[in-house]
Order: C-alpha cells, then sequence, then structure tokens
C-alpha cells in the first residue's frame, strides 16, 4: 500500500470558506489540480459511487482506495445517472448535497459530480494509477477495467465485504418508520 503524506492536510472549500479536507471541483478544475499534482510527482487513486446515503461501508471503500495513491478523487453519480442505476424514488439526496458530505471526510482530497452511468470517460481524462472499486466486484468484473488497462493503470478492490448497502438503510429506515 501506498503511504499518503497529505493525509490530515486541510483545504478550504472556494464556495464557502469553510475548512474540509475535501474540496467540490468541475471536471475542468479537477483536470488542472491533476495536472498540477502530477507535475510535482503526486499519484491518484479514482472511487466512483452513488453515495445516496453515507454509511460505513462507503467510508471503509474510501479509506482502502485513499491508501493506493497520493491523492483521493471521488466521482460522485449525478441525479440523472442515479436515478438510472437505481430506480425510482432515487436519489434521496441532491448530488450537491452528496458531493459535499464526501468532501468532507479526511482521506478525500478532490470531488468531482458526472453525469454518466459508468466512469469510463473521467478516467480516460484524468489517468488515475489505481481505479479503486469495493468488494461487490472483482478486478475481472470491473466494467471499465479494460478501459483502466489500455491506459497503464491498476483496478484495485478494497474496503470491507460488501455486508452494507444504502438499500439496506432505508429499508430499516421505513420499517422503523412504519412500525
Amino acid at each position: 500500500m501506498h503511504r499518503r503524506p497529505n493525509a490530515g492536510v486541510v483545504m478550504k472549500r472556494a464556495t464557502s470558506g469553510a475548512a474540509t479536507t475535501g474540496v467540490v471541483l468541475t471536471e475542468t478544475e479537477l483536470l488542472g489540480r491533476v495536472r498540477a499534482d502530477r507535475a510535482v510527482g503526486r499519484t491518484f487513486a479514482l472511487a466512483n459511487g452513488c453515495f445516496d446515503v453515507l454509511h460505513v461501508g462507503h467510508v471503509r471503500y474510501l479509506a482502502g482506495s485513499a491508501a493506493e495513491a497520493d491523492r483521493l478523487i471521488v466521482a460522485v453519480n449525478d441525479d440523472a445517472s442515479v436515478a438510472t442505476l437505481k430506480g425510482p424514488g432515487r436519489p434521496l439526496q441532491t448530488a450537491a448535497d452528496r458531493a459535499e458530505l464526501i468532501a468532507a471526510l479526511r482521506m478525500v482530497d478532490y470531488v468531482v459530480v458526472f453525469p454518466d452511468v459508468t466512469v469510463g470517460r473521467l478516467l480516460i481524462a484524468l489517468e488515475p494509477e489505481a481505479h479503486c472499486k469495493g468488494t461487490d466486484y472483482t478486478v475481472e468484473t470491473v466494467p471499465e477495467r479494460d478501459v483502466v488497462c489500455a491506459y497503464g493503470g491498476r483496478t484495485v478492490i478494497v474496503g470491507d465485504r460488501k455486508d452494507h448497502s444504502t438499500r439496506d438503510v432505508v429499508a430499516r429506515i421505513r420499517a422503523g418508520r412504519d412500525a
């Protein structure tokens, strides 16, 4: 595993001035940050997902992802792509809120909201050294594996067993409400 020299570094969010550990960027802004960081030798891991209701499985997935490089980029699906992937009634929170929550986690450096169902386009644009997926995948079943291999990156499976899901959290909340 790669030791992150920037762990615990606090950055300022441009929009609010509030101290956070990560920052939400547009794709264009993110490309600029990646170029600048690469110019000084930093490496990147990219994790992605919907992150509709943040739970411990997400935190463990992101912690494992952060250990793979100097900087962690988290790509958060926009509202339309979450609805496509997860179905009616989702997302429960807006993309802006989900991105802000993810950016508040200390292991996260950069967050970007993206409109695609898969993260392949961003992988091609950013070429992170590691593309990290959770344990509900194997390296062979990651949809973007061929994209990552084509530019010379690694596909890495991180996090704990898939014992946590937003669907289960929502079901437990609804069961409590209906009881």
